[in-house]
């Protein structure tokens, strides 16, 4: 039979409207009596009925995931960290894929948040690096944290969990640098992310700092695909004046300008070294396996989540003169990881 709020209570030896406040997240619960709860959760595998919290009244138990991203590793990534949290604080979590050049997705936006009773939002990029967007959100009156590329700082926005592309790419370059390579192509994903230019950004400071004239001609647009890559590195690899390393702005990228390498029988990294960056699935499924910048995307979810749901419980605490604890990381910075993928420059 299924475990009943009722047979918590029984459990805990508290009442009914005890164990409410406790799976509510209320800050008028003693830490004693809070505990006895949770542990009468965890002891008899209480699951809340989340559809019939949110129907109850005016507050709601549910938060949005909205992404358009085409890397289904990321979106797992993703998925599963923000997942992690909501099931630790009894929330539902809507996963809701869209496409950012949609000519009505601020109204489609409005209607998720309307219709689909929605606490708040975890955005990423596009998402969360678009004024537009943004905007819209704040004139709804809606709760969202918002995962953005850019440059750490001491006054990190609020709603904001921040990733330093420009320093790990800066790192990345620079370990190819440290090899002996001079030439080195840059394997560009797609303009409408901001990752794409800090990631840039960071590339091109290493080679400044190194006392490397940037070559436009080694920095390639592309999209974040393997199609991309390939295509893009089996015309750079061709051309008259060919780069001694590659560095791939995803290791989907990177696989690609990889595979591209091994039909055109370069050998990697004896004539051409290659490096990506999130530390996804591809960067150990290719051979060799790719140098690249670990990101820890369910992580940065996880702390997305979790400084969402700290954000609208810190309303009702407020309200009850309270205030939400814990520290969240709110941002990080991509760790170098060298694989076989990079060795010395032929030259």
């Amino acid at each position: 039979m299924k475990v009943t709020i009722n047979d918590v209570a029984e459990c805990a030896g508290v009442s009914i409207k005890t164990v409410s406040r406790v799976i509510n997240n209320e800050p008028s619960v003693r830490a004693a009596t809070r505990q006895k709860v949770l542990d009468a959760v965890k002891t008899l595998n209480y699951t809340p009925n989340l559809a019939a919290r949110n129907l109850a009244g005016t507050h709601t138990y549910s938060i949005a995931f909205i992404y358009d991203n085409p890397n289904a590793y990321y979106v797992i990534d993703m998925q599963n960290g923000i997942l992690e949290a909501c099931r630790s604080k009894g929330y539902e979590l809507l996963i809701h894929p869209c496409d950012s050049n949609s000519p009505v997705i601020l109204s489609d936006l409005n209607k998720l948040v309307e219709h689909g009773k929605v606490a708040g939002l975890v955005l990423t990029p596009p998402f969360s690096e678009s004024p537009a967007f943004l905007e819209t959100l704040k004139s709804m009156n809606v709760e969202f944290v918002r995962i953005a590329s850019s440059r750490i700082s001491h006054e990190i926005e609020e709603n904001s969990i921040q990733i330093d592309d420009r320093q790990a790419a800066f790192n990345i370059t620079q370990h190819l640098l440290s090899l002996g390579h001079k030439r080195i192509a840059y394997l560009s994903g797609g303009e409408e992310h901001l990752s794409t230019l800090e990631r840039q950004q960071g590339y091109c400071q290493a080679l400044e700092g190194a006392g490397i004239t940037v070559d436009r001609q080694l920095i390639i647009d592309g999209e974040y695909s393997f199609e991309s890559g390939e295509s893009n590195a089996k015309k750079i690899l061709r051309g008259d004046s060919v780069p001694s390393a590659i560095f791939a702005a995803n290791d989907e990228i990177a696989a690609g300008a990889l595979f591209a390498a091994r039909m055109l029988e370069i050998d990697v990294p004896g004539q051409v070294s290659i490096a990506g960056f999130e530390d996804s699935p591809f960067s150990r499924q290719t051979w060799p396996k790719l140098t690249t910048a670990c990101q820890p995307n369910k992580k940065i979810a996880h702390s997305a989540a979790e400084l969402l749901l700290k954000r609208i419980q810190s309303k009702s605490a407020k309200a009850n003169g309270s205030a939400a604890e814990g520290e969240i990381q709110r941002s990080f910075t991509p760790e170098l990881i060298i694989r076989q993928s990079t060795g010395p420059s032929p030259e």
